[in-house]
């Protein structure tokens, strides 16, 4: 099973990420690709640019393609995650950032891969006890994510993966997306 956890920044996917295969040994991790991009050298902006979110949306894709041998793969991050970051840091650079044709149909293909998309989003009160970078910009993003899942206005979920909401304790989120018919 070909599972992506999506979520705005400090929400617990990578958490649920490690506890999902600390309890389910054939699954394997895939880390988000900002670390796989800055491990391998790319200099990142100080701050969340359209540049290196662009750069992240194409490893994003390029990640979930290019995993073909039929294991089961949790990967931290999807497509969508990178979609709602830039829609809302294009806004706040005063344009609309949209994907050409030939990059929706990449992101279409890579969803389109993917058994089930896990979203995991903010809770009241936040369960992280830490100041998180960026707060506007978490917020705006998991409403964003909330719109694109509900709506799908590009249309991109349609044949795509079923997507699952997880909150509540680690455990019960590991539990419900265990749970998923037909998966894990």
């Amino acid at each position: 099973m070909r599972i992506a956890v999506t979520g705005t920044h400090g929400s617990g996917k990578t958490t649920l990420i490690d506890d999902f295969v600390s309890s389910h040994a054939d699954y394997e991790s895939v880390p988000e690709p900002y670390w796989l991009l800055a491990q391998n050298g790319m200099p990142f902006s100080d701050g969340p640019t359209v540049a290196d979110l662009e750069e992240q949306l194409r490893q994003s894709c390029k990640l979930i393609l290019d995993e073909t041998r039929g294991r089961n793969v949790i990967f931290d991050r999807s497509p969508l995650d990178f979609l709602a970051y830039l829609d809302v840091v294009s806004a706040g650079e005063g344009f609309e950032w949209l994907p050409d044709g030939r990059l929706l149909s990449r992101i279409g293909r890579a969803l389109a891969s993917l058994d089930l998309v896990v979203f995991v989003p903010l809770t009241q009160p936040d369960e992280i006890a830490v100041a998180i970078e960026y707060p506007q910009l978490r917020s705006r993003v998991d409403t964003r994510l909330k719109a694109m899942l509900r709506d799908d206005d590009l249309g991109l979920l349609e044949r795509g993966p079923r997507v699952v909401q997880v909150s509540g304790s680690r455990e019960e989120r590991v539990l419900r997306v265990a749970a998923v018919p037909g998966g894990v």
